[in-house]
């Protein structure tokens, strides 16, 4: 969001909640939306049309998470993670594409993980849906690849956000290690470079794939991953 603002991008913010956004340091719009509902998201790009004419950057970035096993896991949850994540990222693209189709321009950059590539126990729903995205990401790309729009999907590493300090506690609780082993033995334990990514890390990657530099780059899944895959 900041680095997109500081770019000169009019930013507009769609979530469940908008708590905290006014100390961010962004001048910005929010709207409510709970992008697994379609009615919500059409009503988002409405108002986006309205305010600005529609979108030329979408940036899909809604997240949740539950850790369960696959034995025990609660449908409900199951559904409302992929309800979030992917079927999330398919409503926000589809309402947002007319406008980009129009201009014959537009970037879609999908955050999915580097859960979209690889696996953990204990996370059979989030790691399915970003496996989702990435095929989306794929599939989106090709059809809209001569009409100058790109989508690319980004697959960080555990960045240090709320979520994944949620996280910490309950993966100490799941392993029944202390919370701050979480992050060395599990969180950072398989990359080469063991820390927590920073959200500027992954928001200057987003900041590039949406410059014109970047035009011949699309259906792509660019890891910021530490190394985690290298092995």
């Amino acid at each position: 969001m900041k680095a997109l603002s500081g770019a000169g991008a009019n930013i507009v913010v769609a979530d469940l909640d908008g708590s905290g956004l006014q100390d961010s340091g962004v001048d910005c719009k929010f709207v409510r939306t709970n992008v697994a509902d379609a009615e919500s998201v059409r009503a988002l790009i409405e108002e986006v049309e309205a305010s600005l004419g529609g979108a030329d950057i979408l940036v899909n970035n809604a997240g949740i998470q539950f850790l369960s096993p696959v034995v025990d896991f609660p449908e409900e949850r199951w559904n409302a993670l992929l309800g979030v994540i992917l079927t999330g990222t398919f409503l926000c693209s589809k309402h947002a594409l007319p406008y980009m189709l129009s201009r014959r321009w537009g970037r879609i950059i999908n955050i999915a993980s580097l859960h979209a590539k690889v696996a953990s126990p204990f996370k059979s729903a989030y790691v399915s849906a970003k496996h989702g995205v990435l095929g989306f990401t794929k599939t989106l790309a090709l059809e809209v690849a001569e009409q100058n729009i790109t989508c690319n999907a980004i697959c960080p590493a555990y960045v240090r956000t709320p979520l994944v300090e949620k996280q910490i506690a309950d993966q100490a609780i799941r392993h029944h290690i202390a919370p701050e082993e979480v992050i060395t033995r599990i969180m950072t334990e398989p990359a080469a470079i063991k820390r927590l990514l920073e959200p500027d890390e992954v928001a200057s990657l987003a900041l590039y794939l949406c410059s014109d530099a970047a035009a011949g780059i699309t259906g792509a899944a660019l890891d910021i991953d530490l190394g985690w895959t290298a092995r």
